[in-house]
């Protein structure tokens, strides 16, 4: 007869858990976090099955922000303020791994141009539209959605900031890693993932649509699925796989697809 496990064992794969888990809000968010968290380059790897977890945490401040900025000010300007707020707890991460997609994409003809454009941290004409754009789009969606019920924001960027993250975290498992993170300007990623951590970030995806409407739940899949399909067959294209920054790009595209989709689903 198997006996049950001790509470100690038990204590210490919890206690694992979390360590791995501050790994991925560490690598995330610029949220301080405990000095003596223990960090590898496989709890990174293993980080990953978080990265939807931290994605909602990010979604919370920055509702909570909107939440609080919409009792005194416009909901246009209260959505400033929360967009802001997602920037200042992310450093600009995903942001930045956008502009240097399209600044890569855009402006190299090989794929060693493209990821050395995408390794130098001067910002081109590409990167800047594209951010402009992203940012310009986000506002302009979560404002309108504003005008239907001032409490959609809210819903909109805490759903999106988890389902973007699993969107983009799960094209490590279906994808090579073509850039060595010595030749990284950012930090080493994670650019391992097993099935049991896809399966983790799955299930983070199927808590956060449970909150939603089936019809939305739906609509928000297929859309992120298809938005995940087209990055990865863009990044093959153009790399042979992805890159940290690739990942970046995804995230940013998936969380504006998703604020489009809401829009959609409650404007018919």
């Amino acid at each position: 007869m198997q006996s049950e496990a001790s509470p100690h064992t038990v204590t210490a794969k919890a206690r694992l858990q979390w360590e791995i888990f501050l790994v991925a809000l560490a690598f995330f968010t610029r949220i301080p976090i405990p000095k003596d968290t223990p960090y590898s380059a496989d709890r990174l790897n293993k980080a990953n099955r978080y990265f939807g977890l931290v994605g909602c945490l990010i979604g919370t401040i920055s509702a909570a922000v909107y939440l609080l900025a919409v009792q005194c000010f416009p909901a246009n300007i209260a959505i400033g303020f929360a967009i802001v707020a997602s920037l200042l707890i992310t450093g600009a991460f995903h942001e930045d791994g956008l502009a240097d997609v399209f600044d890569g994409f855009g402006g190299g003809w090989t794929v060693e141009q493209k990821l050395d454009i995408m390794k130098d941290s001067r910002l081109g004409t590409y990167g800047a539209a594209a951010l402009i754009m992203m940012l310009t789009f986000k506002w302009l969606a979560l404002s309108e959605l504003a005008e239907l019920n001032k409490l959609l924001p809210a819903i909109a960027l805490f759903t999106l900031h988890g389902l973007s993250r699993i969107c983009a975290a799960s094209l490590i498992f279906s994808y090579p890693y073509v850039r060595a993170d010595q030749n990284s300007k950012v930090k080493p990623l994670a650019n391992q993932q097993s099935p049991y951590d896809l399966w983790v970030l799955i299930f983070t995806g199927c808590f956060i649509l449970l909150l939603l409407p089936l019809a939305l739940a739906t609509a928000l899949v297929l859309t992120l699925g298809l938005t995940r399909y087209g990055c990865g067959l863009w990044f093959k294209q153009q790399l042979g796989g992805y890159t940290g920054d690739c990942l970046g790009a995804t995230q940013q595209l998936s969380e504006l697809a998703g604020y489009l989709v809401i829009l959609a689903f409650f404007t018919t």
